[in-house]
C-alpha cells in the first residue's frame, strides 16, 4: 500500500487536518501541495472544525470563505473595550470630560441603586452635575482583524452599553459610536437620543445596543463614547451610571 498521506481518502485527510491549529492550516499546510491547498480553502474542513469545537450558527454560511471566516471570528470573539466596568478607575479611557465633580467609580449597587443583572460586574462609572464624557478607540488591526477581512467580509460590529440612574435623582445619558477609516474619517455612526431618566425612578439597569453591518470597506477603528449628567445639579455624583460597555466583532 502507498504510505504517503496524499494516498489517504479525502475524508480521512480532512479529519487529520482538522486537528491542526487553524493558523498553521492557513500559513503552512495550504502551502504543502495543491491537494492540501484545496482542502484548506474548502468548506468541509472548516465545517468539521466548527462542529468539533462547538461553534454553532454558521449554517447560513454558504461558501467556503464564509465558513473559514466564521471559524476565525468565532474563536477571536471578545470584548474589545478595556476596563469596561471601572475596575481600573479611568485607565484606558481617553478624551475624558469631567463636568461638575467629574467621573467617579463606585461599588455596586451604590446608594439608591440596584444590583447589576450579571454577578461578574462589581463596579460602575458615575457622572456628576455637568456633562461627563469619556471615549475609547479600538484599533481593529492591533486586535487581529486584518484589512481584507474588514473590507471584504465586513463582519458585524456589535456595540453594547448599560446605564442606570439613582432612584432619588434624575439624569441624562448618551451613547455615540463611530466606525473610522485609517485617516479617522467617519464611515458609519450610531448616536442614541439623549435618554432622560426621571427622579424617583426604579434604578434598574438598562442595556442599549447597536449592530453595524454592510458598512463598506476601509474600517480600521471603532470609537466608543458615552456620558451623561444629573438633572438636579446636585454637587457630587448623582448622574447616570454606566458599566459593562462592549464592542465585539462577530460573524
Amino acid at each position: 500500500p502507498d504510505p504517503r498521506m496524499e494516498s489517504l481518502p479525502e475524508a480521512v485527510l480532512i479529519r487529520i487536518l482538522a486537528s491542526i491549529p487553524a493558523v498553521d492550516l492557513v500559513l503552512a499546510c495550504r502551502l504543502v501541495c495543491c491537494q492540501w491547498k484545496n482542502l484548506v480553502d474548502g468548506a468541509a474542513l472548516w465545517i468539521l472544525k466548527c462542529q468539533q469545537e462547538g461553534l454553532t450558527g454558521a449554517e447560513s454560511q454558504d461558501t467556503a470563505e464564509n465558513w473559514q471566516n466564521f471559524y476565525f471570528l468565532s474563536k477571536k470573539k471578545k470584548n474589545l473595550i478595556k476596563n469596561p466596568c471601572g475596575e481600573e478607575d479611568l485607565q484606558h479611557w481617553g478624551e475624558v470630560e469631567n463636568g461638575g465633580d467629574g467621573w467617579k467609580t463606585e461599588e455596586l449597587p451604590g446608594d439608591f441603586g440596584k444590583e447589576f443583572p450579571s454577578e461578574e460586574v462589581h463596579k460602575y462609572f458615575v457622572t456628576s452635575y455637568e456633562w461627563c464624557r469619556k471615549a475609547q478607540v479600538v484599533d481593529l488591526r492591533a486586535e487581529g482583524y486584518w484589512e481584507e477581512l474588514m473590507d471584504t467580509t465586513q463582519p458585524k460590529v456589535v456595540v453594547k452599553d448599560w446605564y442606570a440612574g439613582r432612584s432619588d435623582a434624575g439624569c441624562l445619558y448618551e451613547l455615540c459610536v463611530k466606525l473610522l477609516s485609517e485617516n479617522e474619517d467617519v464611515l458609519a455612526e450610531y448616536r442614541s437620543e439623549t435618554i432622560a431618566i426621571p427622579q424617583d425612578n426604579d434604578a434598574n439597569w438598562t442595556e442599549i445596543s447597536h449592530t453595524f453591518s454592510n458598512y463598506g470597506p476601509g474600517v480600521r477603528f471603532v470609537r466608543f463614547e458615552h456620558g451623561g449628567q444629573d438633572t438636579l445639579f446636585w454637587k457630587g455624583w448623582y448622574g447616570v451610571r454606566v458599566t459593562n460597555s462592549s464592542v465585539t466583532v462577530e460573524p
